[in-house]
């Protein structure tokens, strides 16, 4: 197994840290300044040492290590779920150990014990962070949905209360509106007020920069090498929201076909191989959470 950027990271601090206590800890007793108590000081923080055995489990940046200037971060994003397709998400996240976030929509956990089973999938798996998509997802009635603020707030709070969310990040159903610490846009003016309310109100709106979107039969529409070229193209442009920092949008239903399952695989394994990019939650976008101090 190839290692990722933080692997290879944890490595070479290791490794380096122990080169030069070791090499301390040589001089030190050729001298005969220190005492046997320090040595074996020394020689009890090296033991200490650890290297953490799977980074792409714990893939999450600290806030004390700078990005790479040499890695594009890209938050892989789905929306809708618990819904057809879930399931498949779930096999692809696992099989390559990618942090990813789940918008879901509060009434797709109980439309279904099968929904209901697979939300619990996704609170359990340690690669997924769960978000809020609204209760209603709007009933797909969105211009309708976005007049009334008061009722978006009340929609997105319901499902809040009903799912337990540990945080305030949202998405917008049918919108791609940004509200956090540095970025505010609305595709659509007409949500704006709701959008500036929801923000008020605690939550912070998340959007996308890149959407792979489904055909008239709900299947990914494209193939892998040209979601792969649109990558390469947003960040070769600087066309994201924050620079070197891609939010990529697709949906749990559009993965319900194995061409479809297949495409995502092999797109998400194109970018993993290149060893230029680097997969992360929504929670590690640059300020994201400045909003909520």
């Amino acid at each position: 197994m190839k290692k990722t950027f933080a692997e290879k990271s944890n490595l070479l601090v290791f490794l380096g840290t122990a080169a030069l206590i070791s090499t301390a800890v040589f001089f030190l007793k050729s001298c005969n300044k220190k005492s046997e108590k320090e040595e074996a000081q020394i020689s009890k923080d090296i033991n200490s040492e650890k290297i953490v055995p799977n980074s792409a489990k714990v893939i999450s940046a600290k806030p004390d290590v700078p990005d790479d200037p040499n890695k594009r971060y890209i938050y892989l994003t789905f929306d809708d779920g618990p819904n057809r397709g879930t399931s498949n998400l779930l096999k692809i996240t696992d099989k390559y150990q990618i942090p990813i976030t789940a918008f879901v929509v509060g009434k797709h956990a109980y439309d279904s014990k099968t929904q209901s089973k697979e939300l619990k999938e996704l609170e359990s798996n340690k690669l997924v962070e769960i978000a809020n998509h609204s209760y209603t997802h709007a009933l797909n009635r969105y211009s309708d949905f976005y007049k009334n603020p008061e009722n978006v707030i009340h929609d997105f709070d319901r499902a809040r209360d009903s799912l337990k969310f540990k945080n305030k990040y949202a998405r917008t159903p049918g919108r791609n509106i940004w509200r956090t610490a540095n970025i505010n846009n609305t595709d659509i003016k007409t949500s704006k007020l709701a959008a500036d309310e929801l923000q008020q109100a605690g939550y912070v709106l998340v959007g996308w920069d890149l959407e792979w979107k489904p055909t008239n039969a709900m299947k990914l529409k494209g193939t892998h090498k040209e979601m792969t070229k649109r990558v390469d193209s947003i960040f070769f442009n600087d066309l994201e929201k924050t620079s070197r920092h891609l939010v990529f949008l697709t949906h749990d239903q559009y993965l319900q076909d194995d061409d479809s399952v297949r495409e995502l695989d092999l797109f998400i394994s194109d970018l993993q191989n290149s060893n230029r990019f680097e997969f992360r939650k929504i929670s590690e976008y640059p300020n994201i959470n400045d909003i909520l101090k």
